[in-house]
């Protein structure tokens, strides 16, 4: 029995001292671990490195696993690479699938595009969306009607308010969407209102280095591009001499640039003017004509000089002026001469008599009052989509060689195609398209691009 206690008594003790003695291991493992450095990864041998070997063989061991890691970024940077190619591929291709399943281009269309739009993500501040209210010219009728500016987003220049919102024209998203909008609407022609470098409307900023942009996206849509200039200040003829030369000798290469074949079997530029009417004939006729002191026939810089007819008097000054042919812009039937579109007939026989293009401009309707508030006279209905087929349909009237349309994004006056959504803020309801799609007036154009085509197959039997 005694044995038995001494026993009993030796085993409590051992196991006494091995609890202690597992305590203080487990107490001396807590201290270490609060003296590991913050950086120290889980797991890291901390205190290893104060042994000389160890340190030497610590070394070699990490130096070893950055050369793997090393190589494994090689190989994930090649991966990377090779994802982003392969995403390049994938984008083309899928551009080419969407430009395979669009209608055909017509380059007998040819739509009237802006690129003066700016919002603060892109410029810095809005740029043609907060356009002041204009006023009128006489100061009586002036004070009846409001005056200041407009403030985006929710307040713009239009009485209609675009899908893609207050959008910059140098979003390269906004540029891709535009393109495939035109080419849904089976247009051919972008007519780029264009300024010189460093020139812009007094409302805007300059966006000629958008154009190569412009270039590159219609290219991808099998869109060509031809240039609208518009009437900076001093322009006359050897501002335009520069001007064309500038255009062709730097954009004329572009696969994107606008060639039209004439009867003639010559591949010339197309040039719009718009208010070529400010510039006296005798001007125009120093370039436009094979005489003429700064003449333009017969150089590498020749080309086919559209300009804008608004009264009767103009086709005459437009042909001496030298001009190659005519078109009328505004989507306002029976605001002018030109725009009225029983007079097409009558200009189409004067322009075939004196071999001048005659370019009629449609429009799927007019309303400008967001920036001209008494200029309420001047509108016009879209009437559903009927003011715009019967613009088209007095247009194929006359059989022209091209047809214009004003515009795909003149947001201010209300001539838009592009697509647009209802709208309400507390201070306005916008227009809008309904009962129809946003995509109205785009697939109004793709049909009316068809039947011109049928058409036009018969005027030549």
């Amino acid at each position: 029995l005694l044995n038995y206690d001494n026993m009993a008594r030796f085993h409590r003790r051992t196991c006494i001292i091995l609890l202690l003695f597992i305590l203080f291991i487990c107490s001396m493992m807590m201290a270490l671990k609060t003296l590991r450095p913050d950086r120290a990864g889980f797991g890291d041998p901390f205190g290893l490195g104060l042994l000389p070997e160890l340190q030497q063989r610590t070394f070699l061991e990490n130096k070893h696993s950055s050369l793997n890691a090393a190589k494994e970024d090689r190989v994930a940077n090649t991966n990377t690479h090779s994802i982003a190619v392969n995403s390049m591929k994938t984008s083309m291709a899928s551009i080419r699938k969407l430009e395979e399943e669009l209608p055909l281009p017509n380059y007998n269309f040819h739509v009237f595009y802006y690129s003066w739009f700016g919002n603060p993500q892109f410029d810095g501040k809005y740029i043609h969306w907060n356009h002041p209210l204009v006023p009128h010219w006489d100061s009586k009728i002036a004070n009846n009607y409001p005056k200041g500016r407009h403030n985006p987003p929710d307040d713009i220049a239009s009485s209609f308010y675009p899908e893609l919102g207050t959008y910059s024209s140098k979003d390269p998203a906004v540029i891709e969407a535009h393109m495939q909008q035109m080419r849904s609407a089976s247009v051919g022609v972008i007519a780029l209102s264009w300024y010189p470098p460093g020139m812009a409307d007094e409302n805007g900023e300059p966006a000629e280095d958008l154009v190569p942009v412009i270039l590159d996206n219609a290219h991808k849509y099998n869109l060509k591009v031809t240039f609208h200039i518009e009437p900076y200040k001093d322009r006359d003829d050897r501002s335009m001499y520069s001007n064309v030369k500038y255009i062709v000798d730097k954009y004329g290469g572009h696969p994107a640039f606008y060639w039209h074949k004439t009867s003639t079997g010559r591949n010339l530029p197309m040039f719009y003017v718009y208010d070529s009417y400010v510039t006296i004939p005798e001007i125009w006729a120093n370039l436009l004509t094979v005489s003429g002191s700064q003449s333009i026939r017969n150089t590498q810089y020749d080309g086919l000089f559209i300009a804008l007819l608004v009264e009767e008097k103009h086709k005459h000054d437009i042909h001496r002026s030298g001009f190659d042919g005519i078109y009328t812009y505004f989507a306002t039937n029976g605001f002018s001469y030109g725009s009225s579109h029983h007079n097409w007939p009558t200009l189409k026989a004067f322009c075939d008599s004196n071999n001048l293009m005659f370019i009629p401009s449609v429009g799927p309707g007019y309303t400008d009052t967001s920036i001209r508030p008494w200029n309420n006279h001047n509108t016009r209905n879209r009437v559903n989509g009927k003011y715009y087929e019967t613009s088209f349909s007095a247009a194929l009237l006359v059989r022209p060689e091209i047809i214009s349309i004003t515009s795909f994004n003149e947001w201010h006056e209300g001539t838009q195609i592009e697509k647009a959504v209802p709208k309400r803020t507390g201070q306005v309801t916008y227009l809008d398209y309904k009962p129809h799609k946003p995509t109205m007036y785009l697939e109004l154009t793709h049909k009316w691009s068809e039947k011109y085509s049928k058409e036009k197959e018969q005027w030549l039997i």
